[in-house]
């Protein structure tokens, strides 16, 4: 499923193709930003759409050389399980 990002002033989310799926983020000025909710229908769980859109995310981040907040509890849990995955751009 493709993903794709809708960027506003001051926020925007990353979303599967039909919208049903997202991970949304807010901006906490020029150089941060905050991952805040991720969401997936019950009925589209278990099949790594979360993490698809978290990667999404996070390479997106990279790209404008942000730090990121994982304020979303799955992103949180990501940061921590896998810290050297996320160690230059996590902003703790």
């Amino acid at each position: 499923m493709e993903i794709r990002h809708e960027a506003g002033e001051y926020g925007g989310r990353f979303a599967t193709s039909d919208g049903s799926c997202e991970l949304t983020y807010r901006r906490a000025g020029s150089q941060t930003v905050v991952f805040d909710h991720t969401f997936v229908p019950p009925e589209m769980r278990s099949q790594g759409l979360a993490r698809k859109l978290v990667d999404a995310g996070v390479a997106w981040a990279r790209e404008e050389k942000l730090k990121v907040v994982p304020e979303c509890p799955y992103v949180d849990v990501l940061f921590r399980r896998e810290p050297a995955l996320y160690a230059d751009i996590a902003a703790r």
